[in-house]
């Protein structure tokens, strides 16, 4: 991992206090994010990859989560470790966040404007007559028109793309060092996937934003991230630079993720698919968690865990991986 990352995640792992007992959700989970740069956690749903995200902002209500060990350098500051007030200090600050779904992530009875000056009231110390214009001027910086209409409407009077524009308004009004967009066009057409992306891809280089860019869509990463982390079943299985990963991919499931992308079908041909399921948190057999799933699992796959080995600048976690 590089010495110039903003954040630095080191051996996570977190557990969910069950009936059962604890639960390992995400499990030895290491990847850096360089200031002003993307990177790419990928991996299908039930992965991981959003409870990865929200123990990085401390989210997730302790008990039932627990961080069990690691550590999540920001700036050089253990946020594993930090206090519930310095976390208050830091979320909407230093570090921005966009949800899936604006929907469920905007407050339905406040207008628009009151929820994106939050931030500056809360962070700032500013009154809402001061934070108006700050609100206005983030609105038509997210591409927002009629910005002094808009900020008096509430979430339901806007459509997909324009709450997920608010959103993105809220993450940065603080001017934060480190994005973390968690899906972010999730529930969006395709054009304003596209819209969206692209106004990311513009802000991080007028905000000079580092970004964690947490997704299932590999066509997006290929556009948006210089580094990749695949997560399968609660840990990172391979991860390396955009160019290496797309172009020779060592890990089966990581090869599976890339043929099985609508992006490079051919038309009338069938897609392929990797069959199964991500296997759920608790239901982990031993070895590798996707030797069920996998191709060319040996019999050491399936009693005996692979560790995530590093060569050059890339990494991977498997006993066979792809020639």
């Amino acid at each position: 991992m590089s010495a110039q990352a903003l954040l630095r995640v080191e051996d996570l792992t977190v557990s969910f206090r069950t009936e059962q007992g604890p639960v390992r959700v995400v499990e030895d989970v290491s990847f850096s994010v360089a200031a002003g740069k993307t990177m790419g956690l990928v991996g299908e749903s039930g992965c991981g990859k959003s409870v990865t995200a929200q123990t990085i902002m401390r989210l997730l209500p302790s008990p039932p989560s627990n961080i069990e060990k690691g550590r999540i350098l920001f700036a050089g500051e253990d946020l594993a470790q930090a206090s519930r007030k310095t976390m208050q200090k830091i979320r909407g600050d230093r570090i921005g966040m966009v949800f899936q779904e604006p929907m469920t992530s905007l407050n339905p009875t406040l207008r628009i404007g009151e929820q994106i000056a939050e931030p500056l009231l809360l962070h700032r110390g500013k009154r809402h007559a001061e934070a108006r214009g700050e609100v206005v001027r983030v609105l038509k910086q997210v591409g927002i028109g009629n910005a002094e209409r808009r900020l008096l409407q509430y979430p339901h009077e806007l459509s997909g793309g324009l709450r997920q524009r608010v959103m993105i308004a809220m993450s940065i009004i603080c001017n934060p060092k480190l994005l973390i967009a968690d899906e972010p066009t999730t529930a969006l057409d395709v054009t304003i996937q596209a819209q969206i992306m692209e106004l990311l891809k513009a802000l991080q280089e007028d905000l000079g934003l580092a970004i964690l860019l947490i997704t299932h869509d590999l066509g997006m990463v290929a556009e948006m991230c210089e580094t990749i982390a695949v997560m399968y079943a609660g840990r990172i299985v391979e991860s390396g630079s955009t160019a290496q990963i797309f172009e020779k991919p060592q890990h089966p499931y990581t090869h599976g993720l890339l043929n099985s992308s609508p992006r490079r079908a051919k038309k009338g041909e069938r897609l392929p698919s990797i069959p199964g399921l991500v296997p759920p948190p608790g239901m982990r057999d031993a070895g590798c968690s996707f030797a069920a799933r996998c191709p060319r699992a040996a019999e050491r796959c399936r009693v005996e865990t692979p560790a995530l080995l590093r060569e050059g600048t890339r990494a991977a976690a498997c006993w066979n991986p792809v020639p």
